[in-house]
């Protein structure tokens, strides 16, 4: 049964043409959103838009003058905005500190940092104004764990950040503001490593307390609960969405985690 918790509200997903941007407009359809997603590659977004029943509106986080505009466009066409999922960005390779090119750190800091922020004060500044609206923000586990991940994993520490200094700012003029923190999901770009023999799975589920990955669905289920009214009272937060494997990695110290009863 469909549930109506958007109750026809506008919601905007960027980086929501695949993956975990677009399972998660795929569930705020579900409940009752109306979903915009936006993705730098406008054919992929019109095509994705178009299967999941979700308005396009392509464009580049990074372009603070193309965001202000979409988010204008957007609101001058459908409505106020309501909702942001601020999932724009892009992963980086794993290596040595020393072999990270720096045209790729900027590039990872410009996505994942940068056009969060942009992407929060287009949405931000139109809700405080209005005193209402709810923004979530794709963090990682690797916010909270080290990685071989030099940039990335340092911009979603950041991010993950970010939403709770955000949170405070805005709080008193009704916006609120949290982060999730996905563990190893399966997006097509996870499975795509999986299949060439790039990525063990084993190793990826095998420090997670449920034993799995994550299916980018349930990553669009904790979004939906925390931009819902029955998250009213929550913000500043991040919510690992992560089968348990920041409570559960450390334990290959001792032995690895303890098996089904």
């Amino acid at each position: 049964m469909k549930r109506d918790e958007g109750r026809g509200r506008i919601a905007v997903v960027t980086g929501g043409a695949s993956g975990i941007g677009l399972a998660t407009a795929s569930v705020l359809i579900e409940r009752g959103w109306r979903v915009v997603i936006s993705d730098i590659n406008a054919k992929a977004n019109q095509e994705s838009a178009a299967k999941i029943g979700a308005e396009s509106v392509p464009f580049d986080v990074t372009d603070e003058h193309a965001t202000e505009t979409a988010f204008a466009d957007i609101e001058a066409r459908l409505g106020p905005i309501e909702a942001l999922f601020a999932n724009a960005g892009v992963i980086q390779s794993g290596g040595r500190a020393e072999n990270l090119p720096l045209a790729e750190f900027d590039k990872v800091i410009a996505a994942n940092l940068r056009g969060v922020y942009v992407s929060c004060l287009a949405a931000g500044k139109r809700m405080t104004k209005r005193g209402r609206g709810g923004i979530v923000i794709t963090g990682s586990v690797t916010a909270s764990r080290t990685a071989p991940l030099h940039a990335y994993a340092p911009s979603k520490a950041a991010a993950v950040h970010m939403a709770a200094c955000l949170a405070a700012d805005w709080g008193r003029s009704g916006v609120r503001v949290n982060a999730v923190s996905p563990g190893y999901v399966g997006t097509p770009p996870v499975l795509a490593n999986i299949e060439r023999g790039t990525r063990d799975p084993k190793l990826l589920i095998e420090g997670s307390a449920l034993g799995r990955m994550v299916d980018p669905e349930e990553i669009g289920r904790g979004v939906a609960f925390l931009l819902s009214d029955d998250a009213s009272a929550i913000t500043g937060i991040n919510l690992p969405i992560d089968a348990g494997w920041l409570a559960s990695s450390h334990l290959t110290t001792y032995g690895g985690v303890p098996p089904a009863r």
